[in-house]
């Protein structure tokens, strides 16, 4: 059974979509040198969001795959 989200966690698929607009935006250079930079500071919060899911994630399998191994019991930290 898998845990259910909290309304606190972002949903991987919309984070990740979310910055894939916010990379075509800056590609394509039509912004103010303000809006560039609130962009980016935004897509580095959403890659970091993404990236931390895919952390939760990858954890997770490990420990389906090797219950037994105490390293991948131990409690998710990612700043670790």
């Amino acid at each position: 059974m898998m845990p259910k989200k909290t309304r606190t966690d972002p949903d991987f698929e919309k984070t990740l979509s979310e910055l894939e607009k916010l990379v075509v935006s800056l590609e394509e250079g039509n912004l103010s040198l303000d809006d560039s930079l609130a962009n980016f500071k935004n897509g580095i919060e959403l890659a970091r969001q993404c990236q931390c899911a895919l952390d939760k994630a990858q954890q997770t399998v490990e420990q389906l795959i090797n219950p037994e191994d105490e390293q991948s019991l131990r409690t998710f930290d990612p700043d670790a």
